[in-house]
Parts: C-alpha cells; sequence; structure tokens
C-alpha cells in the first residue's frame, strides 16, 4: 500500500540552545499515513528556517501564487482569521473604477446641484449611479438591476434599497425631467477636464426594437404620436416597433449628447434638430461629419447655418452631381496604403460644391473578385433557366433572379430572356473600392475630409457597446418618459466606459472582467465587523494607474462591536 497524504500546513518547532535560549523555526510540512500505522506522520517538505530571519516576502508570494487558483471569496475565506466569521464576498474593482470615475468627470456634482434646484433628496444621484453601474457591469431590468444592487455587488454610498423598483422609477423620472441640463453640464464638464476637442462632431443614429405586434396608438399617456412606431429598421426588423435614436460623439469617440425619435423618423429631419440643440450649448466653429443616411440638399443648407461645416458622404449610384463627380478624370493621391483621395467640383457660384473620391485599393480588388464570382454564378443560373420544363418555372426562377440583392443588379431583359448587360458591368467596375464626399468646409485639406469622414468608425463602437454590451435593448418600458430615461441611463454608461476605453487602450468587456476580479469580503467577530478586499494584481494596478485611480484601500471599514 501507498501512503496517504491528509494535509498540508506552515508550522512551526522550537528548540532550546545549550545557553537557555529558545530558537523556534518554521516548515512546510504535511501528515502522511502510513501502512499501517493508526496515526498520521508529520513529514517536513521544506524548512524556511529560523521565524526571527523568515523571509515574509517570500511567504506572501507563495501565498499570492497559492491565490490564484482560488475564487476571489475563497482568497478571502483563506486568509480569515480564525476569530472571524466570513459571512459573503461580493465584487468590488468594476463599481469602484465606475465611481471614482463618475465624481472626476463632475457627474455626481452635476446631479446633486440638479438635485437642489429642484429639492429632490441627493439620494437620487446614488440611485441614478447604481442604474448606470447596472448597464455598464451586468445589464438586466430595473427590477432584476434592484436586487443585483441589493445583493450581488458592493457600490459605494449606495444605501438599503428595499425590495420596490419604484425606488429607481422615480430616479429614472428625475433623470428625464434634467434631460438637458444633465447632458449639457457633463459635456462641458468632461470636456474640460479631458481636454477634448469639440470642433468636429460625428453624428449618426440607429434604431432599437420592442418585441410587440403594434405600434403605439395616439393618445392621453403615449402623447401625439407616441414613440414605439414602425419605420426603416436598421436591426432589419421592420416586422416590429422602433425608435430611433441618435448619438453625437467628438473625434476622440466621447459621447456628446443623445436623442431619442419616434421609430418613423426620417434622417433626413432629425439631423436639423440635433444641429438647433447643439447650437443653443453655443459651441466654437462646428464641423458636421454625417454618414450617406443624412444627404440632402436641405440638410446641407441648414448644418452651414451660424457659420457651421459638414463632411457628408454621398451616394455613389444616385444624383446627378455625384454621377457627374465619378466620371471626371483626374489622378488619385496616395495619403495611405489603403487609402488615395481625388479633388473635384461641380458647378459654378453659390451652386458650387466640393467633393472628394476615396478610393481603397484593397477593397477595390475585392470588389473586383465579389464581381466575378456573382458573374460566374449568374452564368450557371442562366443556363439552369434553359433546362427548365414549362414557362411557369422558368418565369419564377427569373423572378427570384432579378430579385437577388447581388446578382439582379448586372441583369436585363432582351427579347423576352435574362441577360448580362455589360454595360452594367462596366459601370460597376468605375466604382471599385470607391465612396464619394462632399465638404462645405473649403480650408480642409482633401486628405483630412477622407480621414475625418473615416472616423466615423467612432460613432459605429459606440452602437456596437451600447446594444451589445450595456444592452440597449430589449428595453423593459412601454411609456415614452421611461424609454427615454432607459436610452439616457445607456448613454451615461457609455461615456463612462468610452473614457475608461481611450485612457486605458483596452477594450470594457476586458477591463471589466478584470476589474470584477477585486472582491470585498465581510468578516464579523466579537470584536466587530471588517470590509476587507482582495489583493490587486499587476493587471489591476496597470488600468488603475493608466486611468489616475487611487488603489482602493486594504480595509473599507473597521467597525468594533457596540458595548452590550
Amino acid at each position: 500500500m501507498q501512503p496517504t497524504i491528509v494535509g498540508m500546513y506552515l508550522r512551526t518547532i522550537q528548540r532550546r540552545n545549550k545557553d537557555g535560549s529558545v530558537a523556534r523555526y518554521v516548515q512546510l510540512a504535511h501528515n502522511v499515513r502510513l501502512p499501517g500505522r493508526r496515526n498520521p506522520v508529520a513529514q517536513v517538505i521544506h524548512s524556511f528556517g529560523r521565524e526571527e530571519e523568515l523571509d515574509r516576502q517570500a511567504l506572501a508570494r507563495l501565498v499570492r501564487s497559492i491565490s490564484r487558483f482560488l475564487e476571489p471569496g475563497e482568497q478571502l475565506q483563506a486568509t480569515a482569521s480564525e476569530e472571524l466569521r466570513f459571512l459573503e464576498s461580493r465584487p468590488f474593482g468594476g463599481g469602484y473604477v465606475l465611481d471614482a470615475l463618475w465624481r472626476r468627470l463632475g457627474i455626481e456634482a452635476a446631479l446633486q446641484r440638479l438635485a437642489r434646484v429642484r429639492r429632490v433628496s441627493a439620494a437620487v444621484e446614488r440611485l441614478i449611479f447604481a442604474l448606470v453601474c447596472n448597464r455598464a457591469l451586468a445589464p438586466a431590468s430595473k427590477r432584476a438591476a434592484l436586487e443585483w444592487a441589493r445583493e450581488d455587488v458592493h457600490l459605494a454610498g449606495v444605501g438599503a434599497l428595499g425590495s420596490d423598483p419604484q425606488v429607481f422609477y422615480r430616479a429614472m423620472d428625475f433623470l428625464l425631467d434634467s434631460d438637458e441640463e444633465i447632458q449639457r453640464e457633463v459635456f462641458f464638464s468632461v470636456a474640460n477636464l479631458l481636454n477634448l476637442e469639440v470642433d468636429v462632431i460625428f453624428f449618426d443614429s440607429s434604431s432599437t426594437y420592442f418585441e410587440i405586434e403594434d405600434e403605439d396608438e395616439p393618445g392621453e399617456e403615449q402623447g401625439l404620436d407616441g414613440l414605439r412606431r414602425f419605420g426603416d429598421s436598421k436591426d432589419r426588423r421592420p416586422d416590429l416597433p422602433q425608435v430611433v435614436v441618435g448619438l453625437a460623439v467628438t473625434r476622440e469617440g466621447i459621447p456628446v449628447r443623445c436623442w431619442v425619435f419616434p421609430g418613423n423618423a426620417s434622417d433626413q429631419v432629425l439631423v436639423r434638430q440635433v444641429k438647433d440643440d447643439l447650437r443653443a450649448w453655443k459651441l466654437n466653429r462646428v464641423l458636421w461629419v454625417l454618414d450617406t443616411g443624412f444627404s440632402s440638399e436641405e440638410n446641407r443648407r441648414y448644418l452651414q447655418r451660424a457659420g457651421g461645416h459638414y463632411i457628408m458622404g454621398e451616394k455613389l449610384r444616385a444624383g446627378h452631381a455625384n454621377l457627374e463627380v465619378l466620371a471626371r478624370p483626374g489622378r488619385y493621391r496616395k495619403v495611405r496604403d489603403n487609402l488615395e483621395v481625388k479633388e473635384v467640383w461641380v458647378g459654378e457660384g453659390e451652386t458650387r460644391r466640393r467633393f472628394v473620391v476615396c478610393r481603397n485599393p484593397h477593397e477595390a480588388a475585392r470588389d473586383a473578385a465579389r464581381r466575378e464570382r456573382a458573374l460566374a454564378r449568374i452564368a450557371d443560373e442562366l443556363a439552369a433557366l434553359e433546362r427548365k420544363r414549362t414557362a411557369d418555372d422558368r418565369r419564377d426562377a427569373e423572378a427570384l433572379l432579378q430579385a437577388h440583392p447581388s446578382m439582379g443588379r448586372y441583369l436585363t431583359r432582351r427579347r423576352g430572356r435574362l441577360t448580362v448587360d455589360q454595360q452594367k458591368v462596366r459601370a460597376e467596375e468605375r466604382l471599385d473600392g470607391k465612396f464619394l464626399l462632399s465638404s462645405s468646409d473649403d480650408s480642409l485639406p482633401a486628405e483630412e475630409i477622407a480621414l475625418g469622414y473615416k472616423q466615423l468608425i467612432e460613432v459605429e463602437r459606440g452602437w456596437r457597446t451600447l446594444k451589445h454590451t450595456l444592452d440597449l435593448r430589449p428595453v423593459y418600458h412601454r411609456k415614452d418618459e421611461r424609454i427615454r430615461a432607459h436610452v439616457l441611463l445607456c448613454f451615461l454608461a457609455l461615456l463612462l466606459t468610452r473614457v475608461i476605453e481611450v485612457e486605458t487602450g483596452q477594450t470594457w468587456p476586458t477591463i471589466r472582467r478584470e476589474l470584477q476580479r477585486i472582491h470585498l469580503g465581510e468578516f464579523h467577530g466579537s470584536a466587530g465587523r471588517v470590509l476587507q478586499r482582495t489583493e490587486t494584481t499587476p493587471a489591476q494596478l496597470e488600468t488603475l494607474r493608466a486611468l489616475a485611480i487611487d488603489e482602493p484601500p486594504r480595509f473599507l471599514a473597521i467597525e468594533p462591536a457596540k458595548a452590550a
């Protein structure tokens, strides 16, 4: 039989010297149960030497090494004194960092100031903070967020919440009532603190749908129209009612402001309201950057009011001026390996417009390859049409082929038969790898116009974060005011997470996972109550340094027991 290891532990032994002094030694040992022996026998694995000469830093490294294989709560429990009872462990790091940033960006002060003006309890600021944290750390419904904030996480200053979600709904009502002031104060506070450049504003809109069958009906509760309406869905769900959300960001990707519009709102119209709202903020000269969905003559004129300018994406296959620009000859100038630009002017006098034709050589090669594959597939499909037995079968197959999004564009009908239109093929070849821009700012070089437009990706990144990380959808509300407040909570969460991403250079999901490994343990004993956090890792310390946030104290609370 093999010996059985019972357990491993640190122990001290002592020996008396000839001069009468006592020497104590620290050893790592384990108990071994030997065959034929009733009691286990201690065996020394490693001797650390005399106690007064002990390398305590080496022991600390050993403890940290072992702790890597334990959950945060298990780490705290393993290191707890025998005189203390370990009660619970909650994630702490994410809320700590968000709270520090919330205060540093002036959001706490802005909300408390508005609460005083409206004679609302200052506690409303902590409730709104808890809701924003929930969206950033563990998105859920407001009812589930209440349980999460009460039972599953430690958020500084958030007291007893009870079990009634109305406490959150009332906070949301205050948030919506102060919507304009909150967004303005928060923006200028963040812009001043981070030295943001607000001369360029990137704007885009998206939609979020509701899992309901019918849109809102006009009525007193929903207002004249209601927000949840059928419209042009950017989520490819035209069968469901939706709302349209507008988002403006700086060139660094920091959110400026958000808007909520009815689901049937047109991009052609809403950009004018957006410009009017931001004009009230009295920003300096602003250059607007927008995609092709906002391109119209009226929008271009509106954006140039009061000295404003625009960079706007234009549709390649629509508009007489656009087609004329693309037909003009001229040399491209190389800006980057994947970007070439050509400047073209069209018109005279007041109708004179400036265009920039942009070409990506790598994308041009991909477009050509995709077209060749589509043409090869069309040839196979046309050959299959000839093998159809009946006229009805042939007619149905032709209809499907013409309606195909990628193959139908190359087809035409001649003498009753479908065939490839070579003129359309040549027209598509001229568009390979290209996108078209227009701008009203004559002082900007063509290169800066092209690179500025490509920064619209920052808005797209914001939409991805809102929809897939902060869970803008599903929206568990039906009233217009609650829907608007929900979007505003998501906007504030996006503001915090984007600042963190910009300052650390890492994605929020990555940072969130690391920070949430910092736990806060609660211990009770006869002497009182202690709140102690886990040790911070090098990765966590690096994140804190990048954000200029101090490491949290080791003990958040040491409360002596009350005298009987």
